[in-house]
């Protein structure tokens, strides 16, 4: 892990402001935040994210490209449309940091949590995070779910108060026998969200 993470320090930084922090769980402290989550969202809470979200999820093309993902897996998974027991058993192991050996929480300093340019800084160290331990043999998850209930995640893994919870990275050796880890989401063409100017003089 340390390793890794001096690989995905050098991720681009605005002014070399490197507002990012990691916090690597394990063990009972990580099995808190899973049970934590669980209950919680079993229970029916209210989403407790930290960063800012929209009011109204995804719509439109974004909401159809989660939809298709979302069939891609289950269809893989064997999971039929009205089995909600094992649809939300699927759910859970988003909440559960997919019960990986290992969490990598990503913070970011207080003083640039509403700065956009710091968020893609944490988005770029991410990212390298991500393919530092891919280029060692771990499997990754970039997990929104696993900081659905961020007060439990701060209260278990000791994050300081003047930084905010942006997201995690759950990690460990992957299994390449469970099916939804051959899933490859679609990407949509160029065409749709590239355009080229200059190029045809």
């Amino acid at each position: 892990m340390e390793a890794i993470i001096e690989v995905a320090k050098r991720a681009p930084s605005s002014m070399n402001t490197q507002p990012w922090n990691f916090h690597v769980i394990t063990g009972a402290p990580l099995e808190l935040i899973r049970e934590g989550n669980t209950e919680r969202m079993l229970a029916g809470a209210a989403v407790d994210r930290e960063i800012k979200m929209s009011d109204h999820g995804y719509r439109g093309v974004h909401r159809d490209r989660q939809v298709a993902i979302a069939v891609q897996l289950f269809e893989a998974m064997g999971i039929e449309r009205e089995d909600k027991e094992r649809r939300q058993d699927w759910v859970m192991r988003g909440f559960r940091q997919f019960d990986a050996p290992v969490s990598v929480v990503v913070t970011i300093d207080q003083d640039l949590a509403d700065d956009t340019v710091g968020h893609f800084d944490c988005g770029a160290a991410t990212y390298g995070l991500v393919l530092a331990a891919t280029s060692k043999g771990l499997g990754c998850v970039i997990n929104g779910q696993g900081i659905m209930q961020s007060s439990v995640v701060r209260d278990h893994a000791n994050i300081p108060e003047d930084e905010v919870i942006m997201t995690c990275v759950a990690m460990g050796w992957p299994n390449d026998e469970f099916v939804a880890n051959s899933v490859v989401s679609r990407r949509v063409p160029n065409d749709d969200v590239v355009s080229f100017v200059g190029f045809d003089e």
